[in-house]
């Protein structure tokens, strides 16, 4: 037999010999231990006073508004694709692109040499023309020439005057003007290229007022008007949001029967054109909002058998009360009936309440 074998032999009768001499005193420990446990309470003894420690909140009035938040987004107030009313070789681009226009400016031009030339053939003939019609009318006063000789002259300088009219609008359509006052995008053509009314040379954007659109859903197309303040929200540098108020100015006359909501729209001034449409931006709209509410928070009520139930602090203990509800909010509610200002009401640990049971404030707002 080894020396290591020998050891541990040695050392494992130790053990044995000290578990035999300590065993009969964890046994009789363990036996006190299990008889004190199970040993019955005296018939008068009091139940334990330990107190449950809850948070609360003294009750007092304040406004409670009711709103709902929607997605939406940016749009500008007027756009449109610019193109020419007729087709030919462009001769001229005179807008800057990104650049501010003005109403009626001219943006771009194609060629109206022959319509010119057209133009100044019959203008040549106003003279001429205006002077037979001068001269039917006098032999007419003396009744040298017959009504229907006269009113021919006259027909075919009026006819004179239309065609000249017909050249001048055709003159029209080849130049480009801005409808409205806007800023001009990208153009998408160059001088010498060849348009037609199809081709897009460019987009105008009016973006003050800037519009936003969203949807409500169907339960409160009826809160929604024309006049309806709103608030929307976008986000910013370093992913902050801010808010910016609009007001709804159109709704539309019918719930979209695929998606059961209701298409809106509001305007918000933007006159340092800071927001640009497409923008994605939450709407808060404000449904309803009452001054002087008492309202509590919706963690503090406990439905119960049709009934709702609260809990006050009342000389260190909990006792319970039956409330009447009003306006709901996303975390809080309005309390009608049951509750005055400056009850103390218990918002935590309701669900371990009981009558009568002693309660510690940790806590008290």
């Amino acid at each position: 037999m080894t020396t290591r074998v020998k050891w541990g032999v040695t050392v494992a009768i130790c053990v044995l010999l000290v578990g035999m001499f300590l065993y009969p005193r964890i046994r009789d420990k363990v036996k006190a231990t299990k008889e004190t446990q199970t040993q019955p309470v005296p018939s008068g003894t009091p139940l334990s006073r330990q107190r449950l420690s809850v948070e609360a909140e003294v009750l007092d009035y304040r406004p409670l508004t009711d709103k709902t938040i929607v997605t939406g987004s940016t749009m500008p107030d007027e756009e449109v694709n610019l193109s020419f009313e007729s087709s030919g070789k462009i001769t001229n681009i005179f807008f800057n692109e990104g650049s501010h226009v003005k109403k009626g400016e001219l943006l771009a031009k194609i060629n109206d040499q022959p319509l010119q030339a057209e133009l100044k053939k019959l203008e040549a003939q106003i003279p001429l023309a205006k002077e037979r019609v001068y001269r039917q009318q006098t032999l007419l006063a003396k009744d040298a020439v017959s009504h229907e000789a006269y009113e021919q002259v006259v027909t075919e300088y009026d006819k004179l005057m239309a065609d000249i009219d017909l050249i001048k609008a055709r003159i029209a359509q080849t130049e480009l003007r801005a409808p409205f006052d806007g800023i001009i995008g990208l153009r998408n053509v160059s001088e010498g290229a060849y348009a037609s009314p199809t081709t897009v040379v460019s987009t105008l954007t009016c973006i003050a007022p800037l519009k936003i659109e969203f949807s409500v859903p169907e339960r409160y197309a009826t809160d929604i008007r024309e006049g309806t303040p709103v608030i929307f929200r976008l986000n910013t540098a370093g992913d902050l949001m801010e808010d910016y108020p609009a007001t709804v100015y159109a709704v539309e006359s019918k719930i979209d029967e695929s998606t059961r909501s209701l298409k809106v729209r509001a305007k918000y001034p933007n006159r340092n054109e800071a927001i640009l449409p497409g923008r994605y931006t939450s709407v808060e709209i404000t449904r309803r909002e009452i001054k002087k509410a008492l309202a509590i928070p919706s963690q503090a009520l406990i439905p119960e058998m049709g009934r709702n139930i609260v809990y006050l602090y009342k000389n260190g203990v909990a006792e319970p009360v039956e409330i009447i509800l009003g306006l709901r909010t996303e975390d809080r509610v309005q309390a009608l009936e049951g509750l005055q200002a400056g009850d103390t009401l218990i918002t935590s640990g309701v669900m371990q309440l009981r009558t009568g049971i002693p309660i510690h404030i940790d806590n008290l707002n």
